[in-house]
């Protein structure tokens, strides 16, 4: 009776210890995958981001975009695992640099001054050329991508540091899209291939990916494709 019970014992002290170590090795790998985000995100605990927002080109008073509000909940969730909290600013009222905290910019030139500068200063190879009502055509060294509406439309999306480098630098992620719903689908993408990106780009990487979303009329922004790394071309000045 008494060798059953240590046998017994013993057990249970084997099964609590594989069990403890098995959290231990979760909680480990739950810790590095935690921190590589938060350097890529340039978003370590307590720290602050900016989420800079443009205006509804289609409505004359100051107003969001429904799907641009979509975007933006699509990246909170990456702020709030990060342990950081962001600040909410219109385009025309951010007067700041870049580099001392994360910036998350939305929307096209046209419609966020903010981008406007970004592509002068950080992507000089990079234009957007309105053409009346249609939605911009982007301009990318010497390639013309065109938007058919709800067909096919293109996305800028970007990690950028300026000439700041290294594991302090905080990035500029922009999102330029030749339409609302193409802002959602970049965040989107940015969210769900974040450890991807980092792998390929490095976690204080550099790059301008241009992406393609496809008949955004019947499937929204779910289904997008990698056009190509575009990231000299960008960042190269145009002749």
């Amino acid at each position: 009776m008494d060798e059953n019970l240590r046998e017994l014992a013993l057990g249970l002290i084997a099964a609590a210890l594989t069990a403890a170590a098995g959290w231990l090795a979760r909680s480990s790998l739950w810790r590095r995958r935690l921190h590589r985000k938060q350097r890529f995100f340039g978003m370590p605990e307590n720290s602050s981001c900016l989420l800079v927002v443009n205006r509804d080109p289609g409505v004359e008073e100051w107003k969001v975009a429904p799907d641009d509000v979509f975007a933006l909940l699509e990246l909170s969730g990456v702020i709030k695992d990060c342990g950081a909290r962001a600040d909410i600013v219109g385009h025309d009222t951010t007067r700041q640099g870049f580099g001392e905290r994360t910036e998350f910019c939305l929307g096209g030139p046209a419609s966020n001054r903010r981008t406007a500068a970004h592509l002068q200063s950080l992507l000089p190879g990079v234009s957007v050329v309105m053409e009346g009502e249609a939605p911009g055509v982007f301009a990318i060294g010497s390639e013309r991508y065109r938007a058919e509406k709800g067909t096919v439309e293109h996305v800028l999306l970007a990690r950028l540091t300026g000439n700041q480098n290294g594991p302090g630098a905080r990035p500029v992620f922009l999102i330029c899209g030749q339409r609302p719903v193409d802002n959602q689908a970049a965040a989107r993408y940015l969210v769900r291939h974040h450890a991807k990106l980092a792998r390929k780009h490095g976690r204080d990487g550099t790059f301008c990916l241009l992406l393609k979303v496809v008949n955004s009329h019947a499937y929204g922004p779910d289904v997008v494709e990698l056009v190509a790394d575009v990231t000299r071309a960008a960042t190269t000045a145009a002749e």
